[in-house]
């Protein structure tokens, strides 16, 4: 069978070598850090612990599929899984809370008439509808398939606006979805918050986004027991158990060419290891910018995913004081000033009053004792390197931060007095630890294909590409259906299609 040699040990790179192994192919992973799981990190201290990237899962489905499809224990054996419901509370400007529960189209119809009046629940359902078309005719495409050569039919919007008269003309971003369709500023910033949540500026991304809603609404929100590392953790096991071979601490300087085909990588140590093939879950930003692979300005080699480049601001607080009974598991604090949020992030800068994700698992595993409680708060902010620089010093950057728990006191009653530390993780975090400040987000279609990324072979033969900088793009489980079409497209070659 085939050597692999897989560059970096992110969940798409781990998707991909867990299935790639059970093929009987031998599978030796390189990855530059002294972990597994790329961005889904962790931070602990003083017993406090903290996931640093994605807190809660979507689509459950893609990893049940690679762990029935790598060995005899299912998901559901190897981590805790369990619905978050309500799935997310929102707090709106003008008073008005609201309380969604997970995955029930006739539930949050019941919960928005109450909260926002009668018909809001109407026009909700009505919207999802739609975007529930829009997801009809791009989920195989964009999500269980490889990019076919040609693209170009996904550069159109499959999201079908209401008919409303032949001369208008259909809302070609999202933000305009919401003004048009939504009739409520409130549940127009609901709809803004979930392209946000996914690293989307609602002004320019698609109208097609209205699938992210769609795939929340419909599929369910779900929490891991520990906190999503612990999933990392169970995908790396079961690549051991299968025999993936990891080296840590092992920086990866080339993927060897020979004859116009990756035969191999070169390592940092001065090592080159042969391969029939070569995987690579390392971020595209920083693949190109150390010459690993060939660079975006060359002609056939991907760029980067257009629109407005975003990260995340992740702070973590460390709280006495036990959790009250009934918070929510996840509170969204809206912005007082949409606007003014919206027309920061275009320009790059940082939002005097942002939007804020507030994280309050009732996990002992997070904390010291009942009596403690450990809260993350986020906030999606532009991701220019240059604006963090200089990390979590600057002076735009700490008013920022205190603007975001400032926001976090209205869904953590005594937030202030209660906090012992924080601790303050930027895009200069993210770059430090995967090659890139910016978050990347799942694939759209429409704007013109400029959200469609990286096809998963790469321009160079025997070369290909997972995790979240390739195709179906960014997110958790994403990511794992990035490995899944790269195990594919080793194994069955080039006519694999995707399972059916």
């Amino acid at each position: 069978m085939a050597r692999i040699a897989v560059i970096g040990a992110g969940m798409g790179a781990m998707a991909a070598a867990a299935r790639l192994a059970v093929a009987g192919h031998t599978v030796a992973v390189y990855e530059r850090a002294e972990t597994y799981g790329g961005a889904v990190g962790r931070f602990e201290r003083d017993g406090f612990a903290f996931d640093t990237g994605p807190a809660l899962l979507h689509l459950p489905a893609v990893y049940r599929d690679l762990f029935v499809k790598t060995g005899r224990e299912p998901l559901e054996r190897c981590v805790e899984l369990s619905q978050v419901d309500p799935a997310s509370r929102h707090l709106f400007p003008d008073g008005t809370t609201l309380a969604l529960p997970n995955a029930s189209r006739a539930g949050t119809v019941t919960a928005l008439d109450a909260a926002l009046g009668a018909g809001a629940g109407e026009r909700w359902s009505a919207f999802l509808g739609r975007a529930r078309d829009a997801w009809d005719r791009s989920r195989r495409p964009l999500l269980e398939e490889p990019l076919p050569a040609d693209v170009s039919p996904y550069a159109r919007d499959p999201y079908p606006g209401p008919r409303t008269g032949l001369l208008r003309r259909s809302a070609r971003t999202l933000a305009e979805v919401g003004r048009r369709e939504l009739g409520d500023a409130r549940l127009a910033a609901l709809l803004e918050w979930y392209a946000l949540a996914y690293g989307f500026h609602p002004g320019t991304a698609p109208a097609s986004a209205a699938v992210l809603p769609y795939l929340e609404q419909t599929f369910g929100t779900w929490y891991v027991a520990g906190g999503l590392r612990a999933l990392a953790d169970a995908v790396y096991q079961r690549c051991r158990e299968r025999r993936v071979e990891f080296s840590f601490g092992t920086a990866v300087t080339e993927v060897v060419e020979r004859d116009g085909r990756a035969v191999g990588v070169a390592l940092a140590d001065g090592r080159v290891v042969d391969a029939d093939h070569v995987v690579t879950g390392a971020p595209l930003p920083a693949l190109y910018r150390e010459r690993v692979v060939g660079r975006g300005d060359q002609d056939g080699w991907p760029r980067f995913q257009q629109g407005v480049p975003t990260g995340r601001v992740t702070v973590c607080l460390a709280l006495r004081g036990a959790r009250e009974e009934g918070a929510a598991h996840r509170t969204v604090v809206h912005s007082a000033d949409r606007e003014g949020e919206s027309a920061a992030l275009a320009e790059g800068r940082l939002a005097a009053r942002p939007t804020v994700t507030v994280l309050r698992p009732d996990d002992a595993r997070l904390r010291p004792d009942a009596e403690h409680e450990a809260v993350t708060v986020t906030a999606t902010v532009p991701a220019a390197e240059g604006l963090w620089g200089g990390g979590a010093g600057g002076s735009a950057v700490e008013g920022f931060v205190e603007a975001v728990v400032g926001a976090a006191e209205a869904a953590v009653p005594g937030l202030r007095e209660r906090l012992l530390w924080r601790q303050v993780r930027t895009p200069a975090d993210t770059l430090r630890e995967t090659g890139s400040c910016r978050v990347p987000g799942p694939a759209l279609a429409g704007a013109g294909g400029s959200l469609l990324p990286a096809a998963n072979p790469a321009p160079l033969p025997g070369l290909y590409f997972a995790g979240g900088w390739s195709h179906p793009g960014g997110g958790l489980a994403h990511a794992g259906m990035s490995g899944a079409l790269v195990a594919g497209l080793i194994v069955e070659g080039a006519g694999f299609r995707g399972s059916r």
